[in-house]
């Protein structure tokens, strides 16, 4: 049985990508600057560096899904896949922000998230963009190389002056 996207009640046109990526904007904002609104102290620059580190995030994550799915030639779900993507970026940002306010059961917590996440984005792939068991693994593949290789490059990019 297909579902139609528009019986899902999101909206998948430039509007709504421009709504979900407000969303990330201020969840991303939420994961640098929440521990220090809930008055967990933070090193100096940590919270910049968080919101740095997350924004590379979303980048990899957009663009390896972007050359996943045009080598897939399903282009026409690119917004599809990043509208509903982010919009999961909020809840995220609030688990983290909880994870944190809860110390070491944090962990716990966020351990116990893997599998919903998972559920997430098999579903995404399936009810929104609409992609193939395979394709959705292919999708899976190349998000999480793009993920663990950004951070990388950020830090060879930008190596911090020695030490003297």
């Amino acid at each position: 049985m297909a579902i139609d996207r528009r019986q899902l009640g999101s909206d998948f046109s430039q509007r709504g990508l421009i709504g979900s990526l407000i969303a990330t904007t201020i969840a991303i904002g939420l994961a640098g600057f929440g521990p220090v609104l809930i008055g967990v102290p933070l090193p100096s620059g940590a919270a910049t560096q968080s919101i740095v580190v997350n924004a590379v995030l979303f980048a990899a994550q957009a663009a390896t899904g972007f050359l996943a799915l045009r080598q897939m030639g399903r282009q026409d779900g690119f917004i599809p896949y990043l509208v509903a993507s982010n919009w999961v970026t909020p809840a995220s940002a609030v688990l983290l922000l909880l994870s944190t306010l809860l110390g070491p059961l944090g962990v716990v917590i966020l351990a116990l998230v893997v599998i919903p996440a998972l559920a997430t984005f098999i579903n995404i792939g399936r009810f929104i963009v609409t992609l193939t068991p395979l394709q959705i693994g292919v999708l899976f593949v190349s998000q999480a190389v793009g993920v663990f290789l950004a951070p990388a490059v950020v830090a060879i990019l930008f190596v911090p002056p020695a030490a003297v």
